[in-house]
């Protein structure tokens, strides 16, 4: 099979197409002829060194994908052969073929494209974990959100909208904060012209959000918290703006604000079997019923993966980055 990779960390140059032996199943496993790939950043990450596979994971680049199932391990109670499914991976996507637990694919909807179906697994898995399950975010309630419009933000807007929440969201630039109101935000800040954290008090008549989702971590983690009303929830999903944070823990004390995060990768496969189950239970319905969709920015050939990876790390990008096989 093709497949994209590389053979030192570095920029998007060091992709390149190789041959591979095509995967095989393994028990509670299927092989999926991969149609397209989702293109996140933790797959910007690992290539530049800094991210590495789980063991037991392919080293292949990719968290998602969506095709066809063409094989199956042993121990499937269900026939899977000739499904088109979506898949959340720990590693692969970016080939030709990719194996999956069964038990972490969705299916397709007829009606759905695989390459939109290729973009909804890991943003779908990480935003409902973190702001559903971790945050505890509820119908009516204000949710702040960190770059509107990347995948994970695009996602999260529209999903707090389904579930009539507020939605908040920072963008760098005037235009993608009028694309992230058009995707469904109620308000969106341009954090380089404007204090997030005095609008957001000017938004709220003071009272603040009951939830923050956070991609950035470091010194907005202070920020943040600010921001947060009584009983506010923090969840971090990612620290691009650094590891290390200092907060003033009477304030979290003194408004009982809670504090969490997580990373989705790594967790066993029970967990995500069970974040998966939920999903198909709660969400799959808006999907079915095609009133939930990722939002996609632009596709690339498998051979032009470097290009893909370029444009997400230049951050022009609004939704959801795919390659198609």
């Amino acid at each position: 099979m093709t497949a994209a990779g590389f053979d030192a960390p570095g920029g998007p140059e060091v992709l390149r197409i190789e041959e591979l032996p095509v995967p095989v199943p393994g028990a509670g496993e299927v092989l999926i002829r991969v149609a397209y790939a989702g293109v996140n950043r933790p797959d910007v990450i690992q290539r530049q060194g800094f991210y590495p596979a789980p063991p037991g994971a392919s080293p292949i680049l990719g968290l998602e994908i969506a095709g066809e199932v063409v094989a199956q391990g042993e121990g499937l109670e269900q026939r899977a052969l000739g499904q088109r499914v979506c898949a959340l991976v720990t590693g692969g996507g970016y080939a030709e073929y990719c194996v999956a637990k069964y038990a972490h694919c969705l299916p397709v909807p007829d009606e759905m494209s695989l390459a939109e179906a290729a973009a909804l697994p890991e943003t779908l898995f990480t935003v409902w974990h973190n702001v559903f399950e971790r945050g505890w975010a509820c119908e009516g309630e204000t949710l702040l959100v960190h770059g509107g419009t990347s995948g994970i933000g695009t996602m999260a807007i529209k999903l707090a909208n389904l579930f009539e929440m507020t939605i908040i969201v920072t963008c760098g630039s005037e235009g993608k904060c009028d694309a992230a109101r058009v995707i469904g935000a109620d308000h969106a800040i341009n954090y380089k012209a404007e204090d997030f954290v005095e609008r957001v008090k000017e938004i709220t008549g003071g009272a603040g959000v009951n939830l923050v989702l956070d991609m950035v971590s470091g010194d907005y983690v202070a920020r943040n918290l600010a921001c947060l009303a009584e009983d506010g929830r923090h969840v971090t999903i990612a620290v691009l703006g650094g590891m290390k944070a200092e907060i003033n823990m009477a304030q979290v004390m003194s408004r009982r604000l809670t504090m969490t995060g997580s990373t989705l990768r790594a967790r066993p496969d029970t967990f995500k079997a069970a974040v998966r189950e939920e999903i198909a239970q709660i969400v799959w319905p808006f999907v079915e019923s095609r009133r939930l969709r990722p939002e996609m920015d632009l596709t690339f050939p498998l051979a032009e993966a470097a290009a893909a990876h370029e444009r997400m790390q230049s951050g022009e990008h609004i939704g959801k980055i795919v390659l198609e096989m």
